[in-house]
């Protein structure tokens, strides 16, 4: 129950989680500069460096695997959100590594053979350990310059992820590349057996957490659309039964990821947050037309299949730190807020929903119910962008959240709307010194 979840002085989900992370690279990192060290220098000094590079290389190409791996334990204490943005920021470290690695490799022969660095990159394409390694390379600097802001902005999100796939060729190559490089895999027992497992284990936690588990739960709960009902013009809420639902691990605030076979190509996907809690009879998404896949839920057929993968995120009460709840939500970001109401178990909670006008308030009679059932507060937010219908004031500036919510220091917020509101509510509540772990806010996408 939410009440049981709430926590005063113990160690949140979230920091558990972030602190086995850093102690596995922590661990890992060391034990490869212990097998750095063992193995013995290079030829020469370059050489020595470059290896030292390409083995961190390695290990950071296994973790950014972990990080995408969509594992159940750090995706709900975490969040898919944060570990994209690590995955990111660790994709360009990666890049950079695997660049200097390259370029000490060349350097290191080209001094040892006492030639220039152009002729000794092509004599090193002719040996095949060293093709696959630059193959890799090759492939990871084509992800690095699509990932870019300006590039991945003008590239449609199904043809930036097609390409993005293309890390898995280059870590194919790479494991190849390491594999025949008999220094670095093979220079002691421990060693060989070391790379094994942490190869192993990073394919294994991939594999499971992208392909095994959905196909596993879709297979045990056989999903179907049981009802598709227009909310309004444009939006529309589609339900979904199957078999054994009391056994999904789903949460109230959770998203899935929804393809409808059929309906469109199988490829195309959408990420929805459930918007009524998980009861086990069945789920519900609520989505707003912004783009052609969601404008055509209102014509899925009713007993279709749906494939559902999820449920993901960290937007739960699992999070709860303080008795009282302010939950926060902007548009069609009242879905995953209307489904944590009718989890609440609570009654001081105050909700803040921001739209353009009423009439634009996604699930307001349901909003309003639930609110009213649990003796909570509910504040309509209307007017204009950036505005309220009162006085002109921004609705999420530090004075008005404090007059809205008086004891706002001293109840969990959660957060969910568009870029641009979530980043001026955190703004408020930064300025009005919200203790960071009260404070819980989630972008729901893919990874």
């Amino acid at each position: 129950m939410a009440s049981r979840a709430v926590r005063r002085g113990t160690v949140l989900p979230v920091d558990a989680a972030r602190w086995a992370m850093w102690t596995f690279v922590v661990v890992n990192a060391v034990i490869v500069e212990a097998l750095f060290l063992s193995a013995g220098s290079g030829k020469n000094g370059v050489l020595t460096v470059a290896k030292f590079f390409g083995l961190h290389a390695a290990l950071l190409m296994l973790f950014q695997l972990l990080l995408v791996a969509r594992l159940p334990w750090l995706d709900r204490r975490i969040g898919m959100d944060r570990l994209t943005v690590w995955h990111r920021w660790v994709g360009f470290l990666l890049l950079w590594t695997v660049l200097t690695h390259a370029t000490l490799v060349v350097l290191g022969y080209a001094t040892l053979d006492d030639t220039s660095m152009g002729k000794t990159f092509v004599a090193l394409s002719g040996v095949p350990a060293s093709l696959l390694g630059m193959l890799a390379a090759a492939v990871i600097v084509v992800i690095a310059v699509i990932s870019t802001r300006p590039l991945r902005q003008r590239l449609r999100y199904e043809v930036w992820h097609g390409l993005h796939l293309l890390l898995y060729v280059a870590l194919g190559l790479s494991f190849v590349h390491q594999l025949q490089e008999t220094t670095t895999f093979t220079s002691s027992a421990f060693a060989e057996a070391y790379w094994w497992i942490l190869w192993l284990f990073s394919f294994g936690a991939l594999l499971t957490g992208r392909v095994a588990m959905p196909l596993w739960r879709n297979a045990r709960h056989r999903f179907r659309v049981a009802a598709v009902v227009p909310e309004s013009d444009n939006v529309v809420s589609v339900y979904v039964t199957g078999r054994h639902l009391d056994k999904l691990p789903a949460r109230a605030g959770q998203f899935c990821i929804w393809r409808f076979p059929g309906h469109n190509h199988w490829w195309l996907a959408n990420p929805f947050s459930l918007s009524a809690a998980p009861g086990g009879q069945g789920l519900r998404l609520t989505a707003k037309a912004v783009g052609s896949a969601s404008a055509g839920l209102r014509n899925v057929p009713v007993g279709s299949r749906a494939f559902v993968e999820g449920p993901y995120g960290a937007f739960t009460s699992l999070h709860r730190t303080r008795p009282g709840t302010l939950l926060i939500a902007g548009g069609v970001g009242i879905t995953p807020v209307r489904a944590m109401l009718e989890e609440e178990t609570t009654a001081d909670v105050v909700v803040l929903y921001r739209v353009r006008s009423e009439a634009d308030a996604v699930l307001l009679d349901e909003v309003r119910h639930l609110v009213a059932l649990r003796g909570g507060r509910l504040h309509l937010l209307t007017g204009r962008t950036g505005r309220t219908g009162e006085g002109d004031t921004p609705p999420f500036a530090p004075d008005n959240l404090h007059r809205l919510v008086p004891d706002i220091t001293e109840r969990d917020v959660y957060v969910c709307g568009p870029p641009a509101m979530t980043r001026a509510v955190l703004a408020g509540l930064r300025d009005l010194r919200v203790p960071a772990r009260q404070v819980h806010a989630e972008k729901f996408g893919l990874a």
